[in-house]
């Protein structure tokens, strides 16, 4: 197969990936949700309330697609796109077992933190070009946070990189060892958190919250294009708990072979339930809380997990 193909292969692929964790996605939060507030969240519809999500996405095929009478079509139109587009390529070069990836190459760390980062176009395409308050400043407050909080995630990654001395994911996934673990458990935290605010979720959400900016930057959207954000939301949220699970849990560690990549779905999941379990938690922060996080605290954090992974270095 060639290259092209290949990258068509994958790509398609990747979009089922994230189409289907949309729906688990959605599902899965709403049963968590529902736990954590003391209801049975969506249980009427058959199969323990998972056809309610069948139900969802027929409503949304069939609705109407509203365009505003103000907005900038073009734009408009391809604002969704810029959202989950990167979030599907930043998959493949995911290692779903050991020794293999889609993509196999040496910058795959270098290339999953910075392809979905241009998903902040995307927020900023849809809140200008509604022209409307409400998402124009909804676009400016995603944009903000989108940005600050890449420094954190991308540092904390780097104390691995160091460790493993290389950028390559398989490679990385091959030399993880369990006492990393403890060393980079800092890494993890500030990784976690950052993770959580790059996709604008709760206690982060401040970019669509609903008491101030009633949804943010897609207020005006409707139908499949507003499906798409959230289709931007999941499978980011299952991407950074796939590249979390290989970073900082070893991946497909201790097992190999099927076993192995059952492992790392479970990671996987247990890591997506705590993003969930943390948005139905903790309180919406207010701005200045939200960037003072990223730059007083989170990145700090970061800086000093590196110099204990460089004396951790020095002294092996």
């Amino acid at each position: 197969m060639t290259g092209y193909w290949g990258g068509v292969v994958w790509g398609l692929g990747a979009g089922v990936l994230v189409g289907i964790s949309t729906i688990l996605g959605v599902w899965g939060e709403r049963k968590v949700a529902g736990h954590i507030q003391k209801r049975y969240g969506p249980n009427t519809a058959p199969v323990f309330g998972i056809f309610q999500l069948v139900y969802d996405l027929l409503k949304l095929l069939t609705k109407e697609d509203i365009h505003p009478k103000q907005a900038r079509r073009g734009l408009f139109n391809i604002a969704p796109l810029f959202m989950t587009t990167p979030i599907i390529s930043s998959l493949v070069i995911i290692p779903f077992a050991a020794g293999w990836a889609p993509l196999d190459t040496s910058i795959g760390i270098l290339f999953f933190l910075a392809v979905p980062s241009i998903s902040v176009l995307g927020v900023l395409f849809a809140g200008w070009s509604q022209r409307n308050t409400y998402a124009s400043l909804g676009g400016l407050r995603g944009a903000a946070q989108m940005i600050s909080y890449e420094v954190p995630r991308s540092l904390s990654v780097l104390a691995v990189v160091m460790l493993a001395g290389t950028m390559q994911p398989v490679t990385l996934m091959g030399e993880w060892r369990i006492w990393w673990l403890p060393v980079t458990l800092i890494a993890f935290v500030v990784y976690f958190i950052a993770s959580i605010a790059e996709l604008n979720r709760g206690p982060f959400d401040l970019a669509e919250c609903d008491s101030e900016l009633v949804g943010g930057y897609f207020t005006d959207y409707s139908g499949i294009r507003w499906a798409m954000f959230m289709m931007s939301e999941y499978g980011g949220m299952t991407a950074a708990a796939l590249f979390g699970s290989v970073v900082f849990l070893g991946g497909t560690w201790p097992l190999s072979g099927v076993l192995g990549v059952l492992v790392l779905l479970v990671k996987t999941v247990l890591l997506v339930i705590a993003f969930m379990w943390a948005k139905w938690t903790f309180p919406r922060m207010r701005p200045d809380q939200l960037m003072a996080t990223s730059w007083k605290v989170l990145t700090p954090m970061a800086l000093v997990q590196i110099v204990i992974v460089g004396v951790v270095i020095a002294w092996l």
